[in-house]
């Protein structure tokens, strides 16, 4: 039997065979080919989707992921924030909308209505439009509360500051499912906001069940030009175990500030008694109530206020708990209170408060002082994300049971700490876009 050497693998085979084996390596050739390219097709990202065409969370991890240790940033230019970045532009285009139960006529003004028709002697503050986003079962619940209250806070944002909502979520102008801001919080740790917190989650949580908090909240809005802050409350003797930033702020007597990371917390002393008692108003400083009724709304006017941070600037006489509930006051109420005739329910420019503690965390939309023979009242009016949505709505509608579901007294505060986070007016300039990539917080002892 004759054999001849094969011109690819140099093997001898029959030369009968000869034939049939050369062609076996063409065909080895063409299968490895298309293996080859069937390879770097599924690396490279696929182009977004038509506009027209139903996008999903599936198509934003396929054209968004990308590996932390790539050297290319997703977004290396700070201009881009404001701009049209290839990474913001494209989870713009793929974030999808978050669904929800939207209540006719809007949440805050039933609470308006039933807080009106309380009795007695109080006075009410409460921040503007919001919407209340709850937790799901099978989807979020036992984790998804502080993406719960990023969406309550965001929905404040959208609908009452133009300028928040021209940076917001790449202008969509809706609030975001939870999966597309989880996307949105590791490209604003990719850009170098709250390196810390990003390490601490290894600087992924798409697609996690990873509890949140103050700092991540932060992180995401200042990303976008916003100027969201922290504020720690906590007793002296816990100061190290607060978890606000590396490079904590406080804000001592004299006003100056500490960054130091060794904190030396001071006592606090306060304005809270001040405006409640005061019988002085000024009418520049406020909107006359509309109408003739006792139960009108009146709203504070901050478009003439100064860049002074009163929330920074806070002193309380108050001990304990008592001094977070101080602290509140004096944010919605922007520092003062005018009171005009027997307006009771009054309404601040002022977002709700991402209100952070051990286990949970809720929104605060405003607090409620009431003036009772034994003394004042105080209750923070709290929208919780554990509470079913359509139960809530009922509840203010029917004028019945909603005081379990929002009013929280100074003695359901039993945690030995308290994170807050809120979200000052204006957009940051670059400068300071730079500056607030390190968290940093305000420390007030309780």
């Amino acid at each position: 039997m004759d054999f001849s050497s094969c011109p690819f693998c140099n093997s001898w085979v029959p030369s009968s065979e000869l034939e049939r084996h050369a062609n076996g390596h063409f065909e080895d050739e063409e299968i490895a080919s298309d293996m080859e390219l069937a390879r770097q097709i599924s690396l490279a990202p696929p182009s977004p989707p038509a506009a027209s065409e139903p996008v999903n969370d599936l198509q934003i991890d396929m054209y968004l992921s990308r590996s932390v240790d790539n050297d290319a940033s997703i977004c290396n230019d700070d201009a881009k924030l404001f701009g049209d970045g290839d990474s913001i532009s494209s989870l713009a285009s793929l974030q999808t909308r978050e669904s929800f139960h939207k209540i006719e006529g809007g949440l805050m003004a039933l609470l308006k209505k039933c807080l009106e028709l309380e009795t007695g002697d109080s006075i009410c503050i409460l921040s503007g439009y919001i919407d209340h986003f709850q937790c799901i079962e099978f989807e979020d619940a036992g984790w998804g509360c502080g993406w719960r209250n990023i969406q309550m806070l965001s929905s404040h944002l959208l609908h009452e500051r133009h300028e928040a909502r021209d940076v917001l979520f790449g202008r969509a102008g809706f609030v975001p499912g939870i999966l597309s801001l989880q996307r949105w919080l590791e490209l604003a740790w990719e850009r170098g906001f709250d390196g810390d917190g990003a390490e601490q989650f290894n600087h992924k949580i798409y697609g996690s069940s990873s509890w949140i908090g103050t700092t991540e909240c932060a992180a995401l809005f200042r990303s976008f030009g916003l100027r969201a802050k922290i504020v720690d409350f906590g007793p002296k003797k816990l100061t190290p175990l607060f978890l606000s930033a590396p490079g904590l702020k406080l804000v001592c007597p004299n006003g100056r500030e500490n960054n130091k990371r060794k904190r030396n917390p001071y006592q606090v002393y306060g304005l809270m008694d001040r405006y409640l008692n005061s019988n002085s108003s000024n009418s520049s400083d406020a909107v006359s109530c509309s109408g003739k009724s006792t139960n009108s709304f009146m709203e504070f006017d901050e478009t003439n206020t100064t860049n002074v941070d009163l929330a920074e600037n806070f002193v309380s006489t108050s001990k304990g708990q008592q001094v977070l509930i101080d602290w509140v006051w004096n944010y919605f109420s922007g520092g003062r209170l005018v009171e005009t005739g027997k307006c009771k329910v009054t309404v601040s420019s002022k977002p709700p408060l991402y209100f952070q503690h051990d286990g949970h965390s809720r929104t605060i939309v405003g607090i409620q002082v009431r003036h009772l023979a034994k003394g004042k009242q105080h209750s923070l009016l709290v929208l919780d994300p554990g509470h079913n949505t359509k139960i809530l709505e009922a509840s203010l509608r029917g004028k019945s049971g909603w005081q379990k579901l929002i009013k929280r007294g100074v003695h359901t505060l039993r945690k030995p700490q308290y994170q807050l986070c809120y979200v000052e007016r204006g957009i940051c300039n670059e400068e300071e876009l730079e500056k607030l990539k390190t968290l940093d917080s305000i420390y007030i002892e309780l």
